[in-house]
């Protein structure tokens, strides 16, 4: 097996414009890019133009070397993402809804391996490609009033956006069938309990707890950082044998940077690291 490919530093540039888009606020503060899907008169629902924005939106995040992780959000109060767009796919052909969930994996596969952590803020209604789109993101914190769910199949189609594949991978087999099979809906805490979200928190402490989360792995090492989410990320796909293989590559690699001189050598010393990224 051949080494793994990792930019063995950060690169010092200007950093690009935030992307102007209609259907997706972009704001960075802090090291911090915090992506908010703003149709909540739809309550965020999925459409093209959407998904457009969101790949856009995150292909900024992912080449902005000043920006350590993402916060995704939904506007309002009442929803993350609640789907897709009904009208938009009530006149889809078999051609184009094909094409359609095609599009939206390759959107949540950039998601899921950005190369830095994405925080899903679960501020309502997670459902369908809203619950698809928050399993992409690397960790899931949900409001206590969340609701998840993969409700395709009452529309006569099943989850296009990567549900089938990444709910049994997360919650197991059994629930994630149960959840597909029923088309119906769970609290956050029972997402907290099968394992869909990793932590359930007031509304207000939502996105407080989220930075939090973000500021704690940027203390870290980044390229180790990197290393570990595509060492997860790429082990889920191989047998565990494989994937140890894989873990040692990266283990290697690591190995060889100033960062884990800095760190050792921190440690030893009783201090805090300062990492550079090289």
């Amino acid at each position: 097996m051949t080494s793994p490919a990792v930019a063995m530093t950060i690169e010092t540039q200007q950093p690009p414009p935030a992307p102007k888009l209609d259907n997706v606020l972009y704001e960075k503060r802090c090291g911090i890019a915090y992506l908010t899907l703003n149709r909540p008169k739809v309550l965020n629902a999925l459409n093209t133009p959407t998904w457009k924005d969101l790949r856009a939106a995150f292909e900024a995040a992912r080449d902005d070397a000043a920006v350590r992780g993402v916060i995704l959000t939904g506007a309002g109060d009442k929803a993350f993402i609640a789907g897709a767009d009904i009208s938009e796919l009530a006149h889809a052909s078999a051609i184009d809804a094909e094409r359609s969930s095609r599009f939206g994996q390759d959107v949540l596969d950039l998601v899921e391996n950005l190369g830095k952590p994405v925080i899903a803020a679960i501020n309502g209604f997670a459902l369908g490609g809203g619950c698809e789109t928050a399993m992409a993101c690397t960790i899931r914190i949900a409001a206590e009033t969340a609701k998840f769910g993969q409700p395709e199949v009452k529309l006569g189609l099943l989850p296009g956006g990567g549900g089938t594949q990444r709910l049994p991978r997360i919650v197991g087999k059994g629930r994630a069938l149960q959840l597909i099979l029923s088309g119906g809906m769970i609290s956050a805490q029972e997402a907290w309990r099968i394992g869909l979200v990793n932590e359930v928190v007031p509304a207000a402490d939502l996105i407080p707890r989220a930075e939090a989360i973000l500021k704690e792995i940027a203390a870290n090492a980044p390229i180790a950082v990197r290393s570990s989410l595509e060492a997860v990320n790429k082990g889920m796909e191989t047998s565990q044998s494989e994937g140890f293989a894989l873990e040692a590559s990266y283990f290697g690699l690591c190995a060889g940077t100033e960062d884990k001189k800095e760190g050792t050598t921190a440690f030893l010393e009783k201090r805090a690291p300062q990492f550079l990224g090289r």
